[in-house]
């Protein structure tokens, strides 16, 4: 790289110009001498100039001296103002370049900051969700095990209840009239004991598979079967149901003929002879 030789706060070009403007106020003041001592009136080639003495005064150099400083010292302001011009643009282009730096920076930092917080806040989102999908689950599962619970409790007390319903009645005359007026209560058939008691022995003695074989209903084709001797037509239309289909079980021959007695004479309690 060339060596600067330009002195401080000037410029090539500032020089050059002074060079200039010294060249043409010496050339310009020379010219002016040479002319000004030229006898009026008075012819003059290039032979006679050349030839005269030229004779300056002490003011004239003077003048001339004082009008070239002035010259210089206008070349040298222009040239200062130039160079001043500049540096102050180049200062306004290095502020404007440091400002848009600053910007640049300062935008770059703010989208980091969001894209940042952004971040933060979907990390917290999908940890909220996560927790909240934790916590269904957790309610989930305990609501099933409850319902679990639940449910093996409700069938704990329905067999219970079932056993305690299921009450046991002995194989006999007793408990067939027992088990028959439990079942008599519950379907709203009215009847006793001692009525259920008093007509079984007068028909059958207590005997479940007694068949009456001579009277009119046998006579007909449709004899009186059972406890209480009952004939199938009447078994069939006034059998109770939850009691079997069988005219000979002791309960059901019991209990149908107890809801003939009840349609037909108010209560077993009220038959005495032949129903």
């Amino acid at each position: 790289m060339p060596k600067n030789t330009t002195a401080p706060g000037h410029s090539r070009t500032s020089a050059r110009t002074r060079r200039i403007a010294i060249a043409g106020a010496a050339t310009l003041a020379a010219a002016t001498l040479a002319f000004s001592f030229v006898p009026s009136g008075t012819t003059t080639t290039s032979e006679a100039v050349s030839a005269a003495p030229v004779v300056f005064s002490q003011g004239q150099i003077k003048n001339v001296r004082a009008s070239i400083t002035d010259q210089l010292a206008g070349e040298t302001v222009k040239a200062d103002a130039a160079a001043a011009k500049l540096k102050a643009a180049e200062l306004a282009a290095a502020k404007k370049a440091a400002v848009k730096k600053a910007a640049a920076k300062k935008a770059a930092a703010k989208k980091a900051a969001a894209k940042k917080a952004a971040a933060k806040k979907a990390a917290a989102k999908k940890r909220a969700a996560e927790k909240k999908a934790a916590k269904k689950r957790a309610a989930a599962k305990a609501a099933k095990k409850h319902r679990a619970r639940e449910a093996a409790n409700r069938s704990a007390k329905r067999a219970a209840l079932k056993r305690a319903a299921v009450k046991w009645y002995p194989n006999n005359l007793d408990g067939w009239i027992r088990e028959s007026l439990s079942i008599m209560a519950r379907k709203g058939i009215p009847g006793s004991y001692n009525g259920l008691y008093r007509n079984i022995m007068r028909e059958s003695t207590g005997n479940p598979n007694a068949v009456n074989g001579w009277d009119i209903n046998a006579q007909n084709g449709t004899p009186s079967i059972g406890l209480l001797q009952v004939i199938q037509p009447t078994f069939n239309a006034y059998h109770v149901s939850g009691t079997s289909f069988s005219i000979y079980d002791p309960v059901a021959n019991i209990t149908a003929a107890a809801n003939y007695a009840a349609h037909r004479y108010g209560s077993i309690d009220n038959v005495n002879s032949a129903y």
